[in-house]
């Protein structure tokens, strides 16, 4: 239990998710100037940004495991130390290498150490089981609100200051993570009166539990949906004759649209099937896609792609997030949260590369908006036989799901 208050906690938790996560979504604002400063093309920049949500997702469960065993404060303090030492850095990298270590590679495994997944999991110790959907639905909001304040703030500091400022301004605004997270001391205590259990055979129970198996591939369609639009829908939007305002504006939608769906959804999977819910999120998903590239694309049509889409987007995290703290509880719910996040950041790696690599062959994107749409069905289908009830080791029963 932290000895900080509740509230605390929560707001200095949610800071953390907004900046870690706000930051990040706004790096596709600065593809076309850091590409076109050092003669790169998309894809280089692509696969830099796909290398760091890949090592993101590579990091996320060893982050978790450290957090577990030795407390919160000192992994969200020392990711978020990289965080600003990979983003200053990057404004220093000349060659395609340089910038895929410094930007890929490095601020991947920051971000895995400072991200809002540690930040769910230690609401997930402190509140209780009644408030944790809910409570993980506060912190994914957090992250979002994150999305509407620094997509405009990336535009405005770009135009004005350039993109190398702008990144610099961006690392000493990380550096702030490190007093967010004094707070969020401690780590999860262990349940001495019920069944016990190793990290390893935490492991061994997740793995061979078919609802866990199934979240997993269902999450990796969230990461490919979130990265390929915050990547590549800036661009896209450019190619169609749109000034950058209007993917600013975008990304600014995005994320006020899914604070509201964020609280939405975690209110939602206090009452009704976590599961049932993710599946009609993710079939909505494919169908706001369907619509979006059936019609003509104008400012209007991509207002309205935003918010809608926006109030689909991270709405999975405290539903997914409160699948697993009710399957497993809270012991190992970093680790265990961690491997379902490094299938989410498989999918953003897939989006994002993907995204580059279709551009640069076929000069378009179409693809993949179809690649995307076939996915969210695929994601609802998944959902459906997702058991929303503790594991058999903890309910007690025989049986497996």
């Amino acid at each position: 239990m932290s000895r900080y208050s509740l509230p605390l906690v929560l707001a200095c938790g949610s800071g953390i998710a907004m900046i870690s996560l706000g930051e990040r979504s706004a790096f596709g604002l600065f593809q076309a100037d850091m590409a076109g400063a050092r003669e790169w093309g998309r894809e280089t920049f692509a696969f830099a940004f796909a290398l760091q949500n890949l090592l993101w997702g590579i990091g996320q469960p060893f982050a978790g495991a450290l957090a577990d065993r030795y407390g919160t404060f000192r992994v969200l303090a020392c990711g978020g130390v990289m965080y600003a030492l990979a983003l200053a850095g990057t404004v220093y990298m000349e060659s395609a290498t340089a910038v895929t270590i410094m930007f890929g590679l490095l601020l991947g495994l920051a971000m895995s150490a400072c991200s809002f997944t540690l930040v769910i999991s230690a609401f997930g110790r402190i509140v209780s089981p009644a408030q944790r959907s809910l409570a993980f639905g506060v912190g994914t909001a957090a992250g979002s609100l994150g999305m509407f304040l620094f997509g405009p703030l990336a535009a405005v500091l770009i135009n004005q200051t350039g993109w190398e400022n702008a990144m610099t301004i961006f690392a000493a605004i990380a550096l702030s993570v490190v007093l967010f997270a004094i707070p969020l001391r401690g780590k999860a205590e262990v349940d001495r009166t019920g069944p016990q259990q190793s990290l390893g055979a935490a492991l061994k129970e997740a793995i061979g539990y078919k609802s866990y198996v199934l979240l997993v591939f269902g999450f990796f369609v969230c990461g490919f949906h979130v990265a390929f639009i915050i990547a590549h829908m800036p661009s896209y939007l450019v190619d169609l004759g749109m000034g950058p305002a209007v993917g600013g504006t975008a990304i600014a939608l995005i994320g006020l649209f899914n604070v509201v769906g964020s609280l939405v959804a975690g209110a939602i999977g206090q009452r009704y099937s976590k599961a049932y819910s993710l599946a009609i999120l993710y079939a909505l998903r494919s169908i706001a896609i369907v619509v979006f590239v059936m019609v003509p694309v104008t400012p209007f049509s991509v207002i309205v792609f935003s918010s809608v889409m926006g109030l689909l987007w991270l709405s999975t995290v405290p539903l997914t997030s409160g699948l697993v703290a009710v399957m497993f509880g809270p012991r190992y719910m970093a680790t265990l949260f961690g491997l379902v996040f490094f299938s989410h950041q498989v999918g953003s790696f897939m989006g994002v590369w993907l995204g580059g690599l279709i551009y640069a062959r076929t000069g378009s994107y179409d693809l993949l908006w179809y690649i995307g749409i076939a996915l969210g069905v695929f994601a609802a289908v998944v959902h459906l036989p997702i058991r929303d009830a503790p594991s058999p080791r903890l309910a007690g029963a025989p049986a497996a799901a």
